[in-house]
């Protein structure tokens, strides 16, 4: 007599089951819902473009539900790519709280250059500017903190743009005018 099994398999590798009458009406059911549901879905939206409708929204959300307004900025701040230029302006908005009370006094950010990385700071008095020119290192580090690395490379200080300079008799000679005092 042979220790080998009879015809059912192997009892260490077993032959896989077929599947049984059951099972396979499953798949078919399945298979039919599925298909009954898709034919449905067709027709519905057949009749919705007759009645000129189109597709209408239902009962449950779907992506032509309104959405929040800050939601959609955001969403459309992250499509553009608009984060950083986005964030400088939110760090222009809080400049009083980034630089102190006393500094944003006499000194206020103009404008953000994305490419260059650079942010230019008008300063109302030339005392003023130098202060700033030597505080800009300090300020780029806490930018950058809030910004995130290297958002900002360089702060470009402007001095004050001064009154406009008039030309007229009441001029002494040689002298550049207003350029004098706010150089």
């Amino acid at each position: 007599m042979s220790d080998a099994p009879g015809p059912a398999g192997n009892a260490e590798n077993p032959k896989p089951a077929e599947p049984s009458g059951v099972d396979l009406a499953r798949v078919a059911l399945r298979a039919a819902k599925e298909q009954a549901r898709a034919r449905g879905d067709a027709a519905q939206q057949k009749r919705q473009a007759r009645r000129g409708g189109g597709l209408r929204s239902g009962a449950r959300a779907d992506g032509r539900d309104p959405m929040a307004f800050g939601a959609a900025i955001n969403r459309l701040i992250t499509e553009r790519g608009w984060e950083t230029p986005a964030a400088v302006g939110g760090v222009m908005g809080r400049w009083p709280q980034i630089v102190g009370e006393d500094v944003a006094k006499h000194c206020e950010p103009e404008k953000y250059d994305e490419d260059e990385r650079v942010l230019v700071v008008r300063c109302d008095s030339t005392a003023w500017a130098t202060n700033l020119r030597l505080l800009a290192p300090q300020l780029v580090a806490r930018l950058n903190e809030d910004l995130g690395h290297g958002a900002v490379k360089l702060i470009k200080v402007n001095g004050p743009g001064g009154p406009p300079r008039r030309y007229g008799p009441l001029r002494a000679p040689g002298s550049t005018g207003p350029g004098d005092t706010y150089g």
